[in-house]
This record gives structure tokens, C-alpha cells and sequence, in this order.
């Protein structure tokens, strides 16, 4: 056989792959002189396995995943994205190199798909001990959200190392402009994979292929389209104690389409009476250059009005910051916000509606306004342009089978995107039932979009409707007190293969709503506690219970 070495000691190969390719393509070599069959180990080996595990809400963590999953495929790694609501612990095992990103939701919860994998793991005696298998994660979350940052990724991170997998890189803990330490993040755990991994032929002696973000065509959240606002409607009678805004943007234009169930990105400003207020109680030059976030130089004024967040400035007691670039160095971006899409395409070609409850309240006698919501109220003119973009929500999509009930579960707000499903199903013809829990605090004042919901229900597009108008009776009535009431007909909608949604307030609503849910399951279907908690998991792994909260 020959064994003169075909890969000489100065190729940028480790001494392991530089053996492994040598006596492979020696076999090659040796075969194709020969008549007789091919040696036995002549073909290559197969490709480092690599799994990328998402736990993703909005769909940041599940875009993020399937973009490394293509960058590590380019760099000779089997490399596949999977949801975690589809993993068990042994495929951690089976897979060895594991590489999880995962959002936080609400008050350090879970996101939904990553609920049922974070009990396999985090139950003792459950689950199977991780020896070998490597792993890293990367974690989403916000830090306006204080110790709850990042928690759901911290949660696995430990409990991952508990088990005993072996941690290549330390956990990134990312806050909303994440895209760069994503990056960074990325980089490192494929080149410490690469490091200890033993790669195909193919991996080993083609080029390192490194694959960019790359941004969408378009449009985007980089390059928003400038959408005219074209209607702001008061949403609320005279009397109501709320200022609920019906918000809508033409598209006109810009070749933009969206889904009912996606989100809307809005780029805002602070209020300009705010941050005047700031400047003059640190005695600055309004004037003054600063530099951008990104990239340039603005006034003081005009930084502070369109680039950097100042809520947490907003009524504070002037110290001595320093100078006027130490005082905005410590100042985060201004973000867009998201708002949950109150229209289909269908009924609106060229349209995009919000439903927008605008936030004012007073702290120790000073007034605080929530920036995107009375920017949009109040600060926005009519014919005048915004920042918008679209953000895609796989997670909160109507049935393909048309035929599907639907169950909607909407207080206040929460409304918005089921008026736009409706607007869907009626425009579509599906024949499935259609099912509306709506709650505010009066009838008289707060029944928003009274007149198309009830007209809805007299064309026979919505089936039921329930309302529950929590002040307009002594005892408080809210939207999971109407489940209850309708536990059998409920249970009876679920049989049959209802979607079950909820959009609106994470911290309360959306809690009390899921715990009617279980009670529903196991009073009106004759079900246990447990047999509840797996018919509620198969429901969300069926994508038939879908959340939007915020």
C-alpha cells in the first residue's frame, strides 16, 4: 500500500486530521489501482452531528437557531434547528454537541415550547445524565425586566451542567439589540466544536465557509419602510377612565405583505417636553453634539428625542453625571416596539391597524407617558411618517384546516389580533366555528369595536360571543369567570379539535386564563390534575393552544 504522506505537516489541519486523511486518501488511491474490491473504511466518515435547539416565543430565538444551523452546515457540521417542544434529554445524549438559544417570557417564565423540555430536565430522577455531551446557550431577554433577565436561559444553562454536559463556551445573555453578540456567541461555539470534533472529509479539506447575518431583502428592521398614518381613531366612549387608540399605516408602495397572527415594529420618540425637562435639570447645552448608538452625531435634544431610551431619567433628581458624553454613554437605544397586527390584508389591501392603549399615570405628582403608545396617540400627526417593519410569528398562526374551531381569548387590547382573524376567517369563507371571549371594564365605555364584533355575530362569523365587563357589577367578572361558566360547552369545542388562543397581559390574565383552562380540562372532560397538565402539552405541541403576551 502506498504510505507516503499526502497531506503535508504545514496544511492547517490538526495532526489527528492530518493521519485520518492521509490513510483515507491513501485507500483511495490504492483503489483506484487496484481491480479488486474497495478496501474495507474507504468511505468517509460521517459528519460531526450538531444540534440547535430553540426555545423561542416571537421567533427570535427560532430565526436566530436556523441561521446556525446554515452558518455551521457550511463549516462541515451535520448541523440541524429543532424546537424544544420536539427534544427529549436523550437526544442531547444522542447528539452530543448541543447548542441551545432560548428567550425568557414574562416574569422569568419559560417561553411556551421550551416548557415541557425544561420539566423532562428539570425533574429529579427524570432525566438521563448528560456525561459528554457538549453544550452552550445563548440567552434573549430584556433588561428593563430587572433580575428576571435572561432567566429561562440561566435556568437551563445550570441545570444542563447538573446534569453533567460540559459547557464549551460560557452562557451570552443578550438584551433586545442582540444580533451582535449573537455573532459573537456563534463564532466561538463552532470554533470550540471544531476544536475538539473530528470532521468529515469533506468538513476538513474544504474551506471554512462563514455565513454572515444577512439581512432581509427589503425592508426590515434595519431599513424600515416609512409608513404614512392614515387613521387614529378613539377606541373608547366619553367616560371611560382608558385611551384606547385605533392606529393604522398604509402600506402603499412599499410591496409589503404580513400574516394575521405577525407583529408590527414601530419605530417612536420620546416626548420632546420630557426630555427638555431632563436637559435643564442637569443644566446641559441642548445643542451640544453627541454621538449616535450606531454610527454620527446629533444635538443633545435631538439624541435624547429619537435615538436613546430615557425612561428611566424621566423624574430622577439630577446628580452630577459628569460630562455631557459620560451622561449619554450610559444611556441605552431607543427600541422599536411591537405591537400585536389588528388587520388582514384581505379586508385592508395595502393597510396595516393596530390597537394601541395609550399608558399615562402619575408618581409622586409627575405625569409618565409610555413612549410608543402616546407617540402613536398623540405625538404622530396624521399624514406623517414612521419607522415600521414586520415581525414574523410563526408561533400565533390560525389552522391550516380551515375547517378548525377557534377559541379567542382577547381582553382590553388583546382584542387586536383577533380582529384580525376574524377579518381573516370572513374573508376566506371558513367554515369553521369562530368562539370570542372579550373583557374590559364597562359595556357602555369600553366595548371596543362594538359594531363590527356585533355584526359578526348577526352574519354567523362569530358562533359565541362572551363578554365580561369587570366593573359594571360588584363582583369583579373577568374572561377566565366566562370559561368557567362555559366549562362544558368549552370542553365539548376542545373534542372536537378547537385552537385555543390568548393575547393580552402576561403577568395576571394570561395565568388566571391557563389555569381556567386545566380546571376546564379536568371538571367538564372528568379528568385528573395530571391527565390535565398532558392534555394542555399535547395541545401546545399540536400548536393547538398558542399565547401572544406581553
Amino acid at each position: 500500500m502506498n504510505t507516503v504522506p499526502i497531506i503535508p505537516d504545514s496544511a492547517p489541519f490538526s495532526a489527528e486530521q492530518r493521519a485520518w486523511l492521509n490513510g483515507f486518501l491513501a485507500g483511495l488511491l490504492n483503489r483506484g489501482a487496484s481491480s479488486g474490491p474497495a478496501p474495507t473504511g474507504a468511505s468517509a466518515s460521517p459528519q460531526c452531528p450538531l444540534l440547535i435547539a430553540f426555545g423561542s416565543q416571537s421567533g427570535n430565538a427560532e430565526s436566530l437557531a436556523k441561521r446556525l444551523a446554515r452558518e455551521a452546515t457550511g463549516r462541515g457540521f451535520a448541523a440541524r434547528a429543532a424546537g424544544l417542544d420536539s427534544l427529549q434529554p436523550a437526544d442531547l445524549v444522542r447528539e452530543q454537541n448541543v447548542l441551545l438559544i432560548t428567550s425568557t417570557w414574562g416574569e422569568g417564565d419559560m417561553p411556551d415550547n421550551a416548557m415541557s423540555f425544561w420539566d423532562s430536565i428539570n425533574q429529579n430522577g427524570s432525566s438521563p445524565a448528560l456525561t459528554g455531551v457538549k453544550y452552550s446557550v445563548l440567552a434573549l431577554g430584556d433588561k428593563n425586566y430587572g433580575d428576571t433577565f435572561c432567566l429561562a436561559g440561566k435556568k437551563i444553562d445550570a441545570r444542563l451542567a447538573e446534569l453533567g454536559a460540559i459547557r464549551v463556551v460560557e452562557r451570552v445573555d443578550c438584551d433586545v439589540e442582540f444580533d451582535d453578540l449573537a455573532k459573537t456567541w456563534s463564532t466561538s461555539v463552532l470554533a470550540a466544536l471544531e476544536s475538539t470534533a473530528t470532521l468529515s472529509l469533506q468538513a476538513s479539506s474544504n474551506p471554512i465557509i462563514t455565513t454572515e447575518i444577512v439581512e432581509e431583502s427589503g425592508y426590515s428592521k434595519k431599513n424600515p419602510f416609512q409608513a404614512q398614518l392614515i387613521a387614529n381613531l378613539e377606541l373608547n366612549a366619553t367616560g371611560s377612565a382608558k385611551d384606547t387608540r385605533h392606529i393604522a399605516f398604509s402600506l402603499a408602495g412599499s410591496g409589503l405583505d404580513y400574516e394575521v397572527g405577525d407583529a408590527l415594529g414601530v419605530y417612536v420618540k420620546n416626548c420632546a417636553e420630557v426630555v427638555d425637562s431632563i436637559i435643564s435639570a442637569h443644566g446641559f447645552d441642548p445643542h451640544c453634539e453627541v454621538p449616535l448608538p450606531d454610527i454620527g452625531t446629533a444635538s443633545l435634544r435631538d439624541a435624547m428625542i429619537s435615538h436613546y431610551d430615557i425612561r428611566h431619567l424621566h423624574g430622577i433628581t439630577p446628580g452630577n453625571p459628569g460630562s455631557v458624553a459620560d451622561f449619554v454613554t450610559n444611556l441605552r437605544k431607543l427600541q422599536p416596539r411591537l405591537y400585536s397586527i389588528a388587520s388582514s390584508l384581505k379586508a385592508h389591501p395595502e393597510e396595516v391597524h393596530l390597537c394601541v392603549g395609550a399608558v399615562r399615570y402619575e408618581v409622586h405628582g409627575i405625569v409618565h407617558k409610555g413612549v410608543a403608545s402616546t407617540f402613536l396617540a398623540e405625538r404622530l400627526p396624521l399624514g406623517e411618517t414612521t419607522g415600521i417593519f414586520f415581525h414574523v410569528a410563526k408561533h400565533f398562526r390560525l389552522p391550516t384546516d380551515r375547517t378548525k374551531p377557534v377559541i379567542m381569548v382577547g381582553p382590553g387590547t388583546g382584542i387586536a389580533p383577533f380582529r384580525a382573524f376574524l377579518e381573516e376567517r370572513e374573508a376566506t369563507g371558513s367554515p369553521g366555528k369562530n368562539w370570542l371571549f372579550f373583557g374590559d371594564q364597562r359595556r357602555a365605555t369600553d366595548f371596543l369595536y362594538h359594531d363590527q364584533i356585533i355584526e359578526w355575530v348577526q352574519k354567523g362569523v362569530l358562533s359565541r360571543l362572551d363578554t365580561a365587563f369587570s366593573r359594571d357589577q360588584e363582583e369583579k367578572v373577568y374572561v377566565q369567570t366566562r370559561m368557567l361558566t362555559a366549562a362544558a360547552e368549552f370542553w365539548q369545542w376542545l373534542e372536537e379539535g378547537a385552537h385555543f388562543y390568548v393575547c393580552g397581559d402576561a403577568k395576571r390574565m394570561a395565568k388566571d386564563v391557563d389555569a381556567a383552562l386545566h380546571e376546564i380540562i379536568q371538571t367538564a372532560g372528568g379528568n385528573s390534575a395530571e391527565e390535565a397538565t398532558a392534555y394542555i402539552a399535547d395541545m401546545k405541541k399540536n400548536k393547538r393552544y398558542q399565547r401572544d403576551v406581553y
